[in-house]
């Protein structure tokens, strides 16, 4: 078997200049450092939103908790950004929340609930150079999990001044991507992939762009 690196290189044969290119200029700007938790949430559009905005901030991993919903993998609303992001889904049992945020924590991320708290800060105001962030968005009606709650490291809010008194969950998403993204860019903090994690995920990128792509690595790697 060939190393990753050996077989991007190979597949880079098989796609035009222009999508080489663009792969390489994507790539620099992925992250690890900022990962987005959906927690149970119901309605594929908001899904698929929130998958759209993670891709559009350069942040390359999702984590999906399918305790009663399920996420649709067949569902063509959520493809065009789910082939370039890597998707986590926690659906082993009834409740997944808890080896969800366990998996995260071991991966030294802190676990950051996106609701009101005694303790919550603005999103603007949120401590970027503590660490890696996992950033909880609950489910629709009822937010984030007592369980979240319980296990969360800080929470943090989005501003608002009108009459409403919540966002919907993928726009209160974006603004946090947002936010959270265009402020580690102008950091000097090191947010960018391990050239580790670049080869592993420019793999998944070139495996998703060309056809056969399975076939064409069988035999390269014979």
């Amino acid at each position: 078997m060939k190393t990753i690196e050996e077989q991007v290189k190979y597949l880079r044969e098989f796609v035009v200049d222009d999508k080489n290119a663009l792969f390489e200029r994507l790539i620099q700007e992925r992250t690890d450092y900022v990962t987005i938790v959906m927690e149970d949430l119901y309605q594929s559009h908001n899904q698929s939103a929130v998958m759209r905005s993670a891709d559009c901030y350069g942040i390359q991993n999702v984590h999906l908790i399918e305790n009663r919903n399920r996420y649709d993998s067949t569902s063509t609303v959520s493809q065009g950004a789910r082939e370039w992001l890597t998707i986590h889904r926690h659906r082993k049992s009834g409740n997944n929340t808890p080896e969800a945020l366990a998996e995260l924590k071991s991966a030294g991320y802190r676990i950051i609930a996106t609701t009101p708290h005694t303790n919550d800060v603005l999103v603007d105001e949120l401590d970027l150079a503590k660490g890696k962030m996992a950033f909880i968005l609950g489910t629709e009606l009822t937010g984030v999990s007592d369980t979240v709650f319980e296990q969360a490291d800080e929470f943090v809010k989005v501003p608002m001044y009108g009459f409403t008194e919540s966002l919907n969950v993928s726009v209160c998403g974006a603004i946090i991507m947002y936010s959270v993204m265009q402020r580690l860019r102008r950091s000097g903090i090191d947010w960018h992939l391990t050239d580790k994690r670049k080869s592993e995920v420019l793999f998944q990128w070139y495996k998703n762009a060309i056809k056969a792509s399975d076939e064409i690595l069988e035999r390269f790697n014979r």
